[in-house]
């Protein structure tokens, strides 16, 4: 593989911050989360991050963030107050680009919501609210404990609060589910005024309660497909624009934060389990923290000793990057690919050639790629053509 070794520019950066606990851990879910109880920690994990963010903050060396990400796990079960705390010493640690875009995860209803008008003052500027489904069926299927009247009810409150840039969560593939049923789901999340939707499919992934015992009446992959191409064309029909294999946007409301790890961006990692890529000119390194809380705060406490870092080989980075771009609608440029991972374009050219010849991939324009419609229903298989040999 011919490669260059150095980056001529580093990419943007963001902060990912994860708080862990849910209300109920759903069995689909294959996220670092964990059931909250009535004893769990708040107090003093939010203490142990306020002390993370100062480490990554000597990560960051004086470089602008440009998004920062609540996720979980379920933010909204820690308080306005807390959420104001952490974004406080954010803003005291770290250099903000003047148009930060700042996102926290929420759950419908009143136990996992919290007050949508304490967060909007905390600093959040948009919320992304996992409302998976309005169907009071799938919803319980889905181990949800929030109502369809949860979610408007979240929606509303929201943009009585001020946010005008929500974005809800809705899953397809669902047991039992008709083409009809997906549908509609779309079309109640649009009438919420929504300017964000992600919609994805529901996948059973190792190591969730679905994968050890998958729910019957699962739509099978002829199904899938035809809810998904239905699904898009309604989706464009109300003003909603696929930037992203799951991703749909209204006004250009896109989301920055994804928009930067699918553009093989740079993210600093703050919480347990929180996953780290940072470029410098000599290379790009992957960085993780310990998953399970209590090890977290123990490992924070303790002064937060210096995790090994992983350095990005020249292959690794050339997968890396495809994993990621693969998944743009509108593909991506050999500036990007060489801007982003420091790699010859000649690199590139040489793993290219065998999606080409598969249609999985074409040529969008002169030095720029996208995925065809042939290669996004089949992008494992494309993806994978891009495997570290």
């Amino acid at each position: 593989m011919s490669t260059n070794t150095e980056l001529s520019e580093l990419p943007p950066l963001a902060l990912y911050v994860h708080l862990p606990w849910c209300v109920r851990k759903c069995p689909y879910c294959d996220f670092n989360s964990y059931t909250a109880g009535d004893d769990a920690p708040r107090d003093r994990y939010l203490g142990a991050l306020l002390k993370d963010l100062a480490i990554e903050s000597e990560r960051a060396a004086g470089r602008p963030l440009i998004s920062v990400f609540l996720g979980g796990g379920t933010p909204s079960l820690f308080s306005p107050q807390q959420i104001g705390l952490l974004l406080e010493e954010v803003d005291r640690c770290f250099v903000l680009a003047s148009n930060v875009e700042i996102t926290m995860e929420a759950n419908p209803g009143t136990v996992e919501c919290g007050d949508p008008a304490g967060y909007r003052m905390a600093g959040v500027n948009r919320l992304s609210i996992g409302a998976q489904s309005f169907s009071a069926s799938s919803l319980q299927l889905l181990g949800r404990i929030h109502s369809v009247d949860d979610i408007e009810r979240s929606v509303a409150g929201a943009q009585a609060a001020g946010f005008d840039n929500i974005n809800i969560d809705l899953m397809y593939g669902l047991p039992e589910q008709e083409t009809a049923a997906a549908i509609l789901d779309i079309e109640r999340g649009a009438r919420l005024g929504v300017n964000h939707l992600s919609w994805y499919q529901l996948t059973l992934e190792p190591n969730t309660v679905f994968h050890a015992r998958p729910p019957s009446g699962l739509p099978d992959e002829e199904q899938c497909f035809d809810i998904q191409t239905q699904g898009q064309e309604r989706l464009a029909g109300l003003g909603y624009e696929q930037y992203e294999i799951s991703a749909y946007a209204r006004d250009g409301q896109r989301a920055e934060h994804n928009l930067n790890y699918w553009s093989y961006g740079d993210y600093l990692a703050v919480g347990a389990g929180a996953h780290g890529k940072v470029s410098t000119a000599g290379g790009i390194w992957r960085y993780a923290k310990p998953a399970n809380p209590k090890q977290y705060m123990g490992h924070i406490e303790g002064g937060g000793h210096p995790i090994e870092l992983h350095a990005v080989s020249a292959a690794e980075r050339l997968f890396e990057f495809m994993l990621n771009v693969s998944r743009l609608t509108n593909g991506f440029s050999e500036d990007l690919f060489r801007r982003r991972t420091g790699l010859a374009v000649a690199s590139l050219h040489e793993r290219l050639e065998p999606s080409l010849q598969r249609g999985l991939i074409e040529a969008s324009g002169e030095h720029f790629w996208r995925v065809t419609p042939f290669g996004r229903r089949f992008l494992n298989d494309l993806q994978a053509e891009f495997l570290a040999e």
